[in-house]
């Protein structure tokens, strides 16, 4: 039978001296930054990759005179492709959410970086460009998480908002 490796956490802490306590504190919020730091890029270039996706299958639609007839079969051999050599993530329905997404935010430079791809997702959902925009930049400047987005989304809370005498 395997021994079970003690988590870092699990084990006692040495007792430090004043100041190896305080550089053992900065240690941990550097650490911790830097961590904060990677996801933040990988979210990025998850974000920037669905964007791309999604526009060079709007190109390619555009280009094509077969594409009202072969659109959706395209995509789906598409994802067949992908899933197969890439894995998940690339089935026709995120496709088809990363298609949808270069339409509704066809300029890069207008995206909040600060959000994630889950971010965009929910966004995807909201049929006025205008309320888009408004969930956009508050999730962004509000550091909401997906799941506060979703429920102001399902609440109508900018509608609700327009329609306050407030």
């Amino acid at each position: 039978m395997m021994k079970k490796r003690p988590l870092p956490s699990d084990k006692p802490h040495p007792v430090l001296s004043p100041t190896l306590d305080a550089l053992l504190g900065q240690l941990r919020l550097l650490i911790q930054e830097a961590r904060q730091q990677v996801l933040h890029a990988a979210d990025l270039v998850h974000v920037r990759t669905g964007w791309e996706i999604g526009r060079h299958i709007v190109e390619f639609e555009q280009a094509g005179a077969e594409r009202a007839e072969y659109g959706e079969k395209s995509i789906s051999r598409l994802a067949e492709s992908l899933t197969a050599e890439f894995g998940k993530g690339f089935d026709a329905r995120n496709l088809r959410n990363m298609r949808a997404f270069y339409l509704l935010f066809p300029i890069w430079n207008a995206l909040r970086t600060e959000l994630s791809w889950t971010h965009y997702r929910t966004l995807l959902r909201v049929e006025s460009e205008s309320a888009r925009c408004w969930y956009m930049h508050e999730a962004a400047e509000q550091n909401r998480s997906t799941r506060a987005l979703d429920r102001q989304i399902g609440t109508l809370y900018y509608e609700r908002l327009l329609a306050s005498p407030d």
